[in-house]
This record gives structure tokens, C-alpha cells and sequence, in this order.
């Protein structure tokens, strides 16, 4: 099953009502072009990005325009980390880098939302694939996926 319809099927198990948007390949490649095709501020993309751990892994969702400190993650989680390569990534989300969501994840891992999201109704997450989005709000956001709302950012 590709990555986009195990995210719709997801949400449909999980009776959510969130909206997955497809666009044609090529145009959501990169977060300006995501906004863009939107008509959003390119902040309004919500990225969604992994961490590999010497004891744990961890999935944080930020808005587009921020950097994550690692520095806070390990206060919050006790754990050094760094950015998962690609293979390591898929493995661990079952979605390829671009097309990173926090929804129907392949492994569990702790999410943390950062509070730099808080500044908008609205972000745009991934599906499963660069060229895909869901508008979701903050509480739609943590309720769905479970996670933390922390400032790592």
C-alpha cells in the first residue's frame, strides 16, 4: 500500500476528519513550493522530522521556519540525538523523507509538537509523500497523534 493511502486509511480507522491534498509531482518539493501551491506562508509548513537517539528515537513536528536544538530535546527526553538518515527515516516511519507525517507511523515513537506551531490556526503537515498535504490544527494535531506539546525549537 503507498504511504498516502495507508495515511487516508488511518484517518478513516481513527474516524478523523482531516483532509488529505494531492498535488501534482514536483509541485510541493520543497517547503516554499508547498506554501506557494497552498497560498500560506512557507511557516505555515509543518516540519515533521526524526531523531535517532543512543536510547530512543523521537519524531518532532515544527513549523517551517524553525531549527530544532538538540540541546532541548535531550533536557526534555535525556537522550543525545541527531538527525535519522533517509534509510533510517523509512524504516522508521515508513515514509520517505519529504513525505514524513506524524500519522500512521510504521514504529512507535514519541512525538513532540513544538510550540512555535501555536502560532497559527493552521498548519500543513505531509502524507506520506512530498507531494501531499493535511491542514490540521494545533488540538487536532495533539489529540491524533498523542504527542507533547514542548518548546524544542
Amino acid at each position: 500500500m503507498k504511504p498516502i493511502e495507508r495515511v487516508k486509511n488511518y484517518f478513516n480507522k481513527q474516524e478523523v476528519k482531516l483532509e488529505v491534498i494531492e498535488f501534482p509531482e514536483g509541485a510541493t518539493e520543497t517547503c516554499e513550493l508547498a506554501a506557494q501551491a497552498l497560498g500560506v506562508l512557507p511557516a505555515q509548513i509543518a516540519k515533521t522530522l526524526v531523531f535517532v537517539g543512543k536510547k530512543s528515537n523521537v519524531l518532532v513536528v515544527t513549523c517551517g521556519d524553525e531549527k530544532v536544538d538538540q540541546k532541548k530535546l535531550k533536557e526534555y527526553i535525556g537522550d543525545k540525538f541527531r538527525f535519522a538518515r533517509a534509510e533510517e527515516v523509512e524504516e522508521l516511519t515508513g515514509f520517505p523523507p519529504g513525505g514524513v507525517c506524524p500519522f500512521a507511523l510504521k514504529s512507535e515513537l514519541p512525538i513532540i509538537i513544538d510550540k512555535s506551531i501555536e502560532r497559527f490556526s493552521v498548519v500543513y503537515t505531509a502524507a506520506g509523500n512530498a507531494g501531499s498535504a493535511v491542514p490540521v490544527t494545533l488540538e487536532q494535531l495533539l489529540e491524533v497523534t498523542r504527542g507533547k506539546l514542548l518548546s524544542v525549537c
